[in-house]
C-alpha cells in the first residue's frame, strides 16, 4: 500500500480484544511495508556497522605500507557509504509510509464506526474522548507501527555485529557480545514506571481535551450565565495537571536515554583498555582494535531503536486501548422471538399483512423493505403512505421510541424486540439497508461545517430537490441570512459556509436546516423527533404543512405534542406507559381521551383527575 492509494477500499475487521492485539493486527496488515522497511533498515545499519571494518583495514594498510590494501579499503568504504545513503533514504520513505497508512487505516475504522453508531457514539463515549482518539491517539498508534520494522532491523544488525566480531577477533568480540545484550535490556526495569507515568499523562490530557470540547460546545450558554471565568479556571487547572504529568513522565524517559548513553560509553572504555593491553601483547593488530572500537562506538545507533520502540509502545498502548474500545462498540442485534419471526403481543396475526408486503424474514434480499411500520413493544402502527403523529408525554420515552423505530437501536439484546417494516424485522436487515428504508432525525440533529450545498448533498432518492426541501422546511429566512453573510454581495446562499454545528445560526434555523436535509433524502419512512420544538407557533404550523405536503404518499412518523402539528396528521397514536392506548385524529382524541388532552394542552395530573371525576 502506497500513500497515493489511500484511502483503503476496505480497512478490514480489527482485533479489538486489547490494545496490544490491535497494534499487532495493524502490523500484520502492513506486512509488505514492514518487510520493505526492514530490508532497507538492514542495509542502512549493516552499512554503518561495516564502516569500522573499512577504517580498520585502511589503518592497517597504512601501517603495513600496502597501497593495494588501502585501495581495497577505500573501495569498501565507498560501497558502504553508498549503502548508507540509499538505505537511510529508502528506510525513511518506507517507514513514513507505514506510519501514514497505519494512521489512515485507524481513521477509516473510526469513521466507519462513527457512521455505524451515529448518535449512539456520544452516548457511549464522551465527545472529548472521540476527539482525542481520532487525532493524537491515531498519531501515536502510527508511530508504534512504523518503529516495528526499524526495531527489527536494529536488533538483527546487533546480532550480526556480535557474531561477526566474535569470528573476526574472538578475544575482543566475546567482550562485545557479552556487553551488547546488557546494553539493549538495561532500560527494561525502568519501563514499567515510565509506562505508568505515560498513562497518567495520557489520562490527564484526555480529561483536559474533554473539558475543552465541552466548554467550546457550551460557550454560548456559558456567556449567557457569566460562567466563562469559572470554566476557564477549571481548564487552566487541568492544563497545569497535564504539564506536571508530562514533566514527571519526561524525567523518566530522560533517565532511560541517559542509561542508553552511559552504558555504551562504559563498554567502549572497557574495550579500549582491554584491547590496548592485547595490542601491546601482540594478540591483536592496531587495525583490528580500530575495527572493534568503531563497531562499539557506532552500536549506539541501533541501540537507540530499543529506546524508541519502548517509548512508542508505552505511548501507543493506551492510545490503542482507547481506539479499540471505540471500535469494539456495537449496536445490539435483535434476538428473541421477534427476531425468529414469532408473533408478539399486539402483533398483527399471520396472514394479515397488506398486499405486496412480506411476513417476517421474507423480504427480498438486498432490497429495502417497505410497507407498514409496526412496533411490537408499544403496539404502534404507522400505515404506509400516511402522516402519523405519536404523542408520548415523556421526552425520554419518545427518544427511545424513535431510536427503536429506526432499527438497530441501543439497549439490552435479550430484552430487545425488533420493529417490523412491511412485516420484516428491521434489525435483521443490514444496517445500511435499514437506514435507507427508515431515517430517524433525533431532537438534537448535528450540522457539519461546510456550505449549505454540501450540507444538502446527501444520499437520496433524487425525487426531492434541495429547493423543495428548503421550501417545505420554511427556510426562506435562513437563505436570506446566509446570502447576507456571503463573502460576495448578492452571493448564492447555497455557497455560504456554515460554521461547525451551525453555531452562527439560531436554534430554530439549525432545526429547520436539519429537517430540510432529512427531507432531501426522501426515505421510505421518515421518523422525526420533535422537529419543530425550537420555532415559534406561526413557523411551526407552516413547517408542519410543508412537511405534510412534500411527504404525500410517503410514510412519515412525527413524535410531538404540539396541537398545531397534531391537527395536520392523518392519524395520532397516544402512547402511555410504553403502550399505544389510543388511536384516532387529533380532534377525536381531544374529545374522547382525557389523558391525551392533558398532555397536548399541558394540563396537570390533578386537573385531569378532577376532570375525569366530574365527567363520571
Amino acid at each position: 500500500m502506497q500513500i497515493h492509494h489511500l484511502p483503503y477500499a476496505d480497512p478490514g475487521e480489527p482485533d479489538v480484544r486489547s490494545g496490544t492485539r490491535f497494534l499487532l493486527w495493524l502490523g500484520r496488515n502492513q506486512l509488505g511495508g514492514q518487510v520493505k522497511s526492514l530490508l532497507w533498515g538492514l542495509l542502512l545499519h549493516l552499512g554503518i556497522a561495516g564502516s569500522p571494518l573499512g577504517v580498520g583495514l585502511a589503518v592497517q594498510a597504512v601501517i603495513d605500507r600496502s597501497g593495494g590494501d588501502l585501495a581495497r579499503a577505500g573501495a569498501l568504504l565507498a560501497v558502504l557509504g553508498a549503502a548508507i545513503a540509499v538505505g537511510d533514504t529508502m528506510m525513511h520513505r518506507t517507514a513514513v509510509t507505514n506510519w501514514i497508512t497505519a494512521a489512515a487505516r485507524v481513521q477509516q475504522l473510526l469513521a466507519r464506526k462513527s457512521a455505524e453508531l451515529g448518535s449512539l457514539l456520544n452516548r457511549r463515549v464522551a465527545a472529548g474522548e472521540v476527539v482525542a482518539v481520532s487525532t493524537g491517539d491515531v498519531e501515536k498508534i502510527g508511530w508504534f507501527v512504523e518503529t516495528l520494522s526499524r526495531f527489527a532491523a536494529a536488533a538483527t544488525t546487533l546480532v550480526l555485529v556480535c557474531v561477526g566480531l566474535v569470528v573476526y577477533q574472538p578475544a575482543l568480540g566475546v567482550v562485545v557480545a557479552a556487553g551488547v545484550p546488557v546494553l539493549a535490556l538495561a532500560a527494561l526495569p525502568l519501563l514499567p514506571r515510565a509506562t505508568r507515568r505515560a498513562d497518567v499523562q495520557r489520562e490527564k490530557a484526555g480529561r483536559a481535551t474533554e473539558l475543552a470540547s465541552d466548554t467550546v460546545a457550551g460557550l454560548r450558554v456559558l456567556r449567557g450565565i457569566g460562567g466563562e471565568d469559572l470554566f476557564l479556571g477549571r481548564y487552566r487547572e487541568a492544563s497545569q495537571q497535564v504539564r506536571e504529568a508530562a514533566v514527571h513522565s519526561a524525567r523518566m524517559w530522560a533517565l532511560i536515554a541517559a542509561v542508553q548513553v552511559l552504558l555504551p560509553g562504559l563498554l567502549l572504555v572497557v574495550v579500549v583498555v582491554y584491547g590496548a593491553g592485547l595490542a601491546l601483547e601482540g594478540r591483536v593488530t592496531v587495525g583490528e582494535l580500530v575495527t572493534v572500537y568503531g563497531a562499539v562506538a557506532l552500536a549506539h545507533h541501533p541501540l537507540r531503536n530499543f529506546e524508541e520502540i519502548a517509548m512508542a509502545y508505552s505511548f501507543s498502548r493506551p492510545s490503542a486501548k482507547r481506539a479499540a474500545g471505540v471500535l469494539a462498540l456495537t449496536r445490539t442485534a435483535a434476538t428473541g422471538p421477534a427476531a425468529a419471526g414469532e408473533p408478539q403481543a399486539g402483533e398483527p396475526p399471520a396472514g394479515e399483512f397488506p398486499a405486496g408486503q412480506f411476513p417476517p424474514g421474507e423480504a427480498p434480499a438486498g432490497d429495502p423493505p417497505g410497507g407498514d411500520l409496526y412496533d411490537p413493544v408499544t403496539g404502534l402502527l404507522a400505515p404506509a403512505g400516511l402522516f402519523t403523529a405519536v404523542v408520548c408525554g415523556d421526552p425520554d420515552a419518545a427518544g427511545r421510541l424513535a431510536d427503536r423505530l429506526g432499527g438497530h437501536p441501543p439497549g439490552e439484546p435479550e430484552a430487545h424486540v425488533s420493529v417490523l417494516l412491511g412485516g420484516t424485522p428491521l434489525d435483521e436487515v443490514p444496517l445500511g439497508t435499514a437506514r435507507t428504508a427508515v431515517l430517524v432525525q433525533d431532537k438534537d440533529p448535528v450540522l457539519l461545517s461546510g456550505t449549505l450545498r454540501e450540507l444538502l448533498d446527501v444520499p437520496s432518492s433524487g425525487r426531492v430537490t434541495a429547493g423543495d426541501a428548503l421550501a417545505a422546511a420554511r427556510c426562506g429566512d435562513v437563505l436570506d441570512a446566509l446570502a447576507q453573510a456571503s463573502a460576495e454581495p448578492g452571493g448564492d446562499p447555497m455557497d455560504t459556509r456554515i460554521t461547525e454545528r451551525g453555531r452562527s445560526l439560531s436554534g430554530g434555523q439549525r432545526q429547520r436546516l436539519a429537517l430540510a436535509r432529512s427531507l432531501v433524502t426522501d426515505p421510505e419512512v421518515l421518523v422525526l423527533d420533535e422537529p419543530t420544538s425550537a420555532v415559534d407557533s406561526h413557523t411551526e404550523a407552516r413547517v408542519a404543512a410543508g412537511v405534510r405536503e412534500l411527504r404525500t404518499g410517503r410514510t412519515t412518523v412525527v413524535l410531538a405534542s404540539s396541537p398545531l402539528l397534531l391537527d395536520l396528521a392523518d392519524r395520532v397514536v397516544f402512547v402511555r406507559d410504553g403502550r399505544a392506548v389510543a388511536v384516532g385524529t387529533h380532534r377525536e382524541l381531544l374529545a374522547a381521551e382525557e389523558r391525551y388532552r392533558a398532555v397536548v394542552t399541558r394540563e396537570t395530573e390533578e386537573d385531569t383527575l378532577v376532570d375525569i371525576e366530574e365527567r363520571a
